[in-house]
């Protein structure tokens, strides 16, 4: 499942897994879980994780983008203020706590989507004046100027919230996951973060990953 890339400034990391059975997270990720979240408590405050080197890069994305970071925050962010805020976490899913517990250990946007609702081919680019979707919390986003993930139908996904289209549920089986990665950040950082979230993906969800990396999986569009 090829992906072609518009925007510049940005690597996509990309994992394919098949069989994935979706479900309430079991006590060991949780235990995972609430360990990296107590880290990043002890360690920052909201004000804090503006300085985090991987926050900052990834503002720097946006910007690049012309997307004000405080205005459209990334969904790394987002999620790692409301930790930092002792919120903790929201609890869907195996699948989905998995890549908002991969996004805060990174400090990069995480998108699950289900493959099977995706019609090739793939573009990560800016959304048109008329576009919009569904977000999964049922808000409608419009999409203008904004980045995105599309497909033959239009948008269904973007590093700061994705659309319900292609939201994982408990019918999934076949998982598209992409990593938003500024292109400063180290090739071998980003396949070590995909190997990650495929362990844990296998260990928590019974996945097979059929392929992860950055390319061959994506090339770039011309100009």
């Amino acid at each position: 499942m090829n992906i072609n890339v518009e925007l510049r400034g940005v690597t996509l990391g990309v994992l394919q897994a098949d069989h994935v059975r979706v479900g309430p997270a079991g006590e060991e990720f949780m235990l995972d879980l609430a360990h990296v979240c107590g880290e990043i408590q002890r360690s920052h405050s909201v004000e804090t994780l503006a300085e985090k080197e991987p926050i900052r890069a990834v503002r720097a994305m946006f910007r690049s983008w012309g997307v004000d970071p405080s205005k459209y925050r990334p969904s790394s962010e987002a999620l790692s203020r409301r930790v930092a805020h002792g919120k903790g976490l929201y609890q869907v899913s195996n699948v989905v706590d998995i890549g908002n517990l991969c996004s805060i250990e990174t400090g990069w946007p995480y998108g699950l989507y289900d493959r099977t609702k995706i019609t090739p081919p793939i573009l990560f680019r800016l959304g048109l004046g008329n576009e919009t979707y569904e977000g999964v919390g049922k808000r409608m986003w419009h999409l203008a100027g904004r980045p995105v993930l599309s497909d033959a139908s239009g948008p269904f996904g973007s590093p700061i919230s994705d659309s319900t289209r292609t939201m994982v549920t408990q019918s999934t089986r076949e998982l598209l996951a992409v990593i938003y990665a500024p292109e400063t950040a180290p090739a071998r950082s980003i396949e070590s973060a995909l190997s990650r979230l495929g362990e844990r993906l296998t260990r928590f969800a019974a996945a097979q990953v059929a392929h992860s990396g950055l390319c061959p999986l994506i090339s770039r569009l011309p100009g």
